[in-house]
């Protein structure tokens, strides 16, 4: 089991700059919902953005304290763009 601020601040080491919110499916700690903004996303496509994200989690991924995970990511831009809409 892994408490939500734990993936918050193992993806916050790997991009410094991201907001993040994490919340937790089923309350079990092993299923996460998580969005993630931040400008290291710039150029780069939707597989290679949730490619940062696995790798910042790697660690909990593999030894499958996080089971299931679902992404959201964006650009600065594309989030103030969704906030604005």
């Amino acid at each position: 089991m892994i408490s939500p601020q734990q993936v918050e601040s193992m993806i916050k080491a790997q991009m410094p700059d991201a907001q993040i919110q994490v919340q937790d499916l089923t309350g079990g700690g092993d299923h996460y919902q998580v969005s993630v903004v931040s400008s290291q996303f710039a150029g780069k496509g939707l597989v290679q953005q949730h490619q940062l994200v696995y790798g910042a989690l790697k660690q909990a991924m593999s030894s499958e304290a996080i089971h299931a995970l679902a992404l959201k990511t964006y650009t600065p831009e594309a989030w103030q763009a969704t906030a604005a809409s």
